[in-house]
């Protein structure tokens, strides 16, 4: 652990009982005191903050930044609002991802928050496409997420409340200046907050202090986008899965599919835009297991009990908190992803069953 980077907040993490693990070459916690359930619960019912600072922050500046950056990702850039953001993705020349990422406009400039596992990487791809990329290594990043999360950073900075999904606004509290998007990772209400990392104890606190506040840890952050049918980089897509595989689709624009203004035009467009018309050949599905027992990353896929080859695999899995019982989500061929679909998974040697299930798991809550 005293080899790993930390965040500005790690102190206080540890001032509040976190177990800290390694993550993406951070000291990160999982959990607190109270325990990944009742975290997850808490998120779904008042509000959660987490530490997020260990993602990358990244301004690309210069008129022609979107234009460059749709070089990149098949996402309209272009055509993003000031003050507003979208969900894209990079892809490569084979039409993989290698990585999914938030970008904003910020007027003069777009604001990237990109995965720390590709933060690298990510900075590297920009540079080589680009003039005016700044890697922002000075400010913490937060979320807080749950239903009471607009009141509790209305009490704070008043003009958080009146901002919708997916707006962004640079926003004054006691001097510093906090970079807020309506938006998060939990299929709930709620902020991510960037700030001065100078500030960020400090702002933790307080919003700590106000009613309905409590840490939450990587693992209810992994329960709760789970349960939000929200993909995880290195697990649910990776540089061989298109986003159409991936159900990611909806993030393609017209604008930027066949026979739009700006059709194509980014790596493996040949391949996504094909599988936009025709479909590909699997999908990325949600599973509810039958029994009590999950199905965790890695499990084998079958289309029957007794079936010698596997048709699919378990990509993300655990214990739904929500719902009570054990979800997953994974890839099967399209032929069998239909909701109701009985497919068998292999635990640990066992074969247990399952279902196709529609994604999400947990009604999303967003404030539109």
């Amino acid at each position: 652990m005293d080899d790993l980077l930390r965040t500005p907040l790690h102190d206080l993490h540890l001032e509040l009982g976190a177990r800290m693990v390694p993550f993406a070459g951070y000291a990160m916690p999982v959990q607190y005191r109270e325990g990944v359930l009742a975290e997850h619960r808490h998120c779904r019912a008042q509000a959660a903050l987490f530490d997020v600072s260990h993602m990358g922050q990244v301004i690309l500046g210069g008129r022609s930044a979107a234009q460059a950056l749709e070089a990149l990702v098949p996402v309209d850039v272009q055509g993003l609002a000031e003050r507003r953001q979208r969900y894209g993705f990079f892809t490569n020349e084979s039409g993989g991802i290698e990585d999914d990422l938030m970008i904003a406009n910020r007027g003069d400039h777009l604001f990237l928050v990109v995965n720390a596992a590709r933060k690298a990487a990510d900075l590297a791809l920009l540079e080589g496409a680009m003039a005016g990329v700044e890697a922002v290594t000075d400010r913490a990043l937060l979320a807080l997420q749950g239903p009471g999360a607009e009141a509790a950073l209305a009490a704070l900075v008043p003009s958080a409340a009146a901002m919708r999904f997916m707006d962004v606004a640079v926003l004054d509290w006691q001097g510093a200046a906090l970079w807020v998007s309506r938006s998060g990772y939990t299929g709930e209400d709620g902020y991510e907050i960037s700030l001065p990392e100078a500030r960020a104890v400090d702002f933790a606190r307080v919003l700590l202090a106000q009613p309905g506040v409590a840490p939450a840890g990587l693992g209810a952050r992994d329960s709760l986008r789970l349960e939000a049918g929200l993909c995880l980089y290195g697990h649910d897509i990776d540089a061989e899965t298109s986003p159409v595989e991936a159900g990611l689709g909806w993030a393609i624009q017209k604008v930027r599919r066949l026979g739009g203004a700006r059709e194509g035009g980014f790596p493996g467009a040949g391949r996504i835009l094909e599988e936009l018309v025709k479909g590909p050949a699997r999908r990325r599905v949600g599973l509810r297991p039958e029994g009590r027992a999950p199905m965790r990353e890695g499990v084998a896929l079958f289309a029957g009990e007794d079936e010698v080859e596997p048709v699919g695999r378990v990509t993300s899995g655990g214990f739904g908190p929500s719902l009570e019982a054990p979800i997953a989500m994974g890839y099967l061929p399209a032929a069998l992803a239909e909701p109701g679909t009985p497919v068998w998974g292999d635990v640990r040697g066992r074969r247990l069953p399952a279902r196709v299930a529609g994604l999400p798991f947990h009604s999303v809550n967003y404030r539109k």
